[in-house]
């Protein structure tokens, strides 16, 4: 099973409309995909037209209460399942603000699951606190999707360093394997300035040793596209609303990208990446300092 977190603290970069419509590019392929919405918004929750009933549970009660995942769970569509989010979501930061181990309580209901997926994929709210920081100790792998344009990059080391920081200290197994590029204007010098300098970044970090140091970027540009924009508003994914699009199209690509790649494979390409402690291995681009808790290195980096 991959699980993949799909996070940007910068919103409007295409990251939900990402994390719906590969998911459902997944599915449509024939394999079993499991979408989780972190997200207090609910926003990959209404692009799918799931309509949350009062009596229905969501991902607040798993965090809050003992509540199992298994209980939360939707069939959306074939091979398409959906755990919800609430408005209530927002807060539960404040809620777990002195619980013991609320970075990992997603991470601990996820080890309670039963059924076996193909891909567990988190859609992260646009910021770094405790909910996408649940997501980060749950997941393997991270995908990152930018919009080609200089505000885009903006805060980019800032999220690099809590993926370090989070992978050295809580989750081992997290890699940021890829960068996507969304709302692609092929057309424009712009946009292909800005991936040459994202991906000279990453060139530049092959000889680090970070988590992000082996990460590349899909072939696949997710072109910017009206029927993409016009499918939330139906409930729809993009396959079920405009499937003939450049949008469909361009999700079935990067579903096919995401499929070659294998998880054993991934992980040998990383160089067998050991994560030191922190009193070892201190990279260029972390922290001078070792606050007791990664919540507080939010608030001491204004990541939050």
């Amino acid at each position: 099973m991959r699980s993949i977190a799909i996070i940007n603290q910068k919103g409007g970069v295409g990251k939900t409309t990402t994390a719906v419509n590969l998911s459902a590019a997944l599915a449509e392929a024939g394999n079993k995909v499991w979408l989780i919405d972190m997200d207090p918004q609910a926003h990959a929750s209404l692009h799918l037209g799931f309509a949350m009933e009062e009596e229905y549970l969501s991902v607040y009660d798993v965090l809050t209460a003992e509540v199992k995942l298994d209980e939360v769970r939707h069939p959306i569509e074939p091979n398409l399942w959906l755990t919800p989010s609430h408005i209530d979501l927002a807060a539960a930061e404040m809620e777990l603000a002195g619980a013991v181990g609320r970075e990992i309580i997603l991470q601990d209901r996820m080890a309670e699951v039963a059924e076996d997926f193909d891909y567990v994929i988190f859609d992260c709210p646009p910021s770094l606190g405790i909910l996408t920081l649940n997501a980060l100790t749950t997941a393997n792998e991270v995908f990152l999707p930018l919009q080609p344009h200089f505000l885009a990059l903006h805060g980019l080391s800032k999220l690099l360093r809590t993926i370090e920081l989070v992978g050295k200290r809580l989750n081992p197994e997290l890699t940021l394997s890829n960068v996507i590029y969304c709302m692609f204007d092929t057309g424009t010098r712009l946009a292909n300035e800005v991936v040459d300098d994202v991906e000279m970044f990453f060139v530049d970090q092959r000889e680090a040793n970070s988590i992000w140091a082996n990460a590349g970027s899909f072939d696949t540009r997710i072109r910017r596209n009206i029927r993409l924009a016009e499918a939330p508003s139906h409930g729809e994914s993009i396959f079920r609303y405009s499937p003939d699009s450049n949008g469909a199209q361009d999700y079935r690509s990067l579903a096919a990208e995401v499929m070659q790649q294998s998880l054993p494979e991934m992980e040998e390409e990383l160089g067998h990446y050991q994560h030191e402690s922190a009193d070892e291995f201190l990279p260029a681009q972390s922290f001078d300092y070792h606050p007791q808790s990664i919540h507080e290195a939010f608030i001491e980096n204004d990541l939050r």
